[in-house]
């Protein structure tokens, strides 16, 4: 299990981290413009949207076998479990953040696993593209530098994170009002349960790297 997550650090974190370390998508004092868009995009509805690149576009470090099932399969059915749960409740018209909340708050445990799911994946795919990897720039690569010493120890944190992961979690890079953090939740866990803002995540369950 330990060498499957190290495998699965080293073959994403150059494509996720790309995606939210452009050099337009930089901080500004305490209020990071990249934050303001990661804010923007947590009201999104529970529904399956389409990948933003074509099912070969992460190869070699992701194959379209993968993605496909990936998205087709487990993601298609945290989305419709999701929806079944929450129709003809007074969540139906919610974004899929507020129901994770909610879920959260009351203890609905199977509601948040798959709401939370929900919103991970649409997250993730987010935080890849084609062709990714590389060091940011700018006002951006100054936060990481103050809040992590250096762009390599932010890196080793976010492995650490996805390696440590007991079972299946996630490995995060979230805004906490002050700074930037790491951070690793088990199975649905999501940082906005704790008021953090996610900037960038590495989905370390087995199913997305078979």
């Amino acid at each position: 299990e330990k060498m499957l997550k190290t495998a699965a650090a080293v073959a994403v974190a150059g494509a996720c981290v790309a995606q939210a370390f452009m050099p337009s998508a930089g901080f500004s004092g305490a209020r990071p413009s990249l934050r303001q868009a990661a804010k923007a995009d947590i009201a999104m509805k529970i529904e399956l949207a389409p990948l933003p690149y074509d099912y070969t576009a992460l190869e070699p470090k992701i194959g379209k076998q993968t993605l496909t099932i990936h998205h087709d399969k487990h993601h298609a059915k945290y989305v419709n479990v999701a929806n079944q749960m929450i129709e003809g409740t007074d969540m139906e018209g919610d974004d899929c953040a507020t129901i994770v909340m909610k879920a959260h708050k009351e203890g609905n445990q199977g509601l948040f696993n798959n709401a939370a799911q929900a919103w991970n994946h649409d997250f993730y795919w987010q935080c890849m593209k084609p062709g990714g990897g590389g060091e940011p720039s700018g006002d951006l690569m100054d936060q990481i530098k103050k809040d992590f010493g250096s762009f390599d120890e932010f890196k080793k944190q976010f492995d650490v994170a996805g390696n440590t992961a007991f079972g299946s979690g996630w490995a995060w890079l979230s805004w906490d009002g002050k700074k930037l953090v790491v951070d690793k939740t088990i199975g649905a866990g999501n940082p906005i349960t704790e008021g953090k803002t996610p900037i960038l995540t590495m989905d370390v369950w087995e199913h997305a790297y078979y």
